[in-house]
């Protein structure tokens, strides 16, 4: 299985250089470090990543 990592959009604006890119597992979502992909990875289930996000855009 390939991994395709993406970035978002508005990481490419050139203001910061603090972004994480995300890829869609078998069953499951992975974070790493754009400025370190060598340097490891999170792998989250689909329903933990979710909370996640919620959790920082303070939905939770």
């Amino acid at each position: 299985m390939t991994v395709v990592w993406r970035k978002s959009s508005h990481s490419s604006d050139g203001t910061t250089s603090q972004c994480v890119e995300l890829a869609q597992l078998t069953n499951a979502i992975g974070i790493r470090d754009s400025n370190d992909p060598g340097g490891g990875h999170l792998v989250l289930a689909p329903e933990t990543f979710v909370r996640l996000v919620q959790h920082i855009k303070g939905l939770d």
